[in-house]
């Protein structure tokens, strides 16, 4: 796996915003939640996620570099958002009316679920599959190498018939 290295500026960008939302929200909620540790590691098309148990953020550092300002204001208070939602309410839906609250009320951003920055650098590769109905499907590396294996199989979800590898052209 190669390790993308964030450009200091950026880094300090993400930094500011995550300490102004906190700063927002410790201010609002008479709290005084500390600041979460960031990772640069989330891997694949998800620009960022919470992690509870280690009050922590990990971000994706090829969306972020992609993506810059943009990233920062949505990502940044969205995963923070999910980190306060758990310590003030407890256990809540991931985007219901609590993490909606704390982004729109609390932090003062939109609450959007998801980003909509464009992933074809991060996408994985897949390779293609066929079924009985001729509909085609696409499975990852990791089901694909299961079914080269051995380990596993995979069912078109309308026909059920077994998924079969449509040899990749050479060229």
């Amino acid at each position: 796996m190669k390790t993308v290295r964030v450009p200091i500026a950026l880094v300090q960008s993400v930094m500011r915003t995550l300490r102004e939302k906190l700063q927002q929200a410790n201010l609002y909620l008479n709290t005084n939640y500390p600041e979460p540790t960031l990772h640069y590691n989330q891997r694949g098309t998800i620009a960022g996620s919470a992690y509870y148990a280690n009050w922590e953020i990990r971000i994706n550092p090829t969306l972020l570099i992609e993506n810059k300002q943009n990233f920062i204001e949505e990502v940044i208070p969205h995963e923070l958002a999910h980190l306060l939602v758990n310590r003030h309410f407890g256990r809540a839906a991931p985007h219901g009316k609590e993490w909606k609250w704390m982004m729109e009320t609390v932090l003062g951003v939109s609450a959007k679920r998801t980003h909509h920055f464009d992933v074809s650098t991060v996408k994985a590769k897949t390779f293609r599959y066929a079924c009985q109905c001729e509909e085609e499907h696409q499975l990852t590396i990791r089901r694909h190498n299961k079914v080269l294996r051995g380990e596993n199989q995979y069912r078109c979800r309308h026909c059920q018939s077994i998924l079969q590898f449509i040899e990749q052209s050479k060229f």
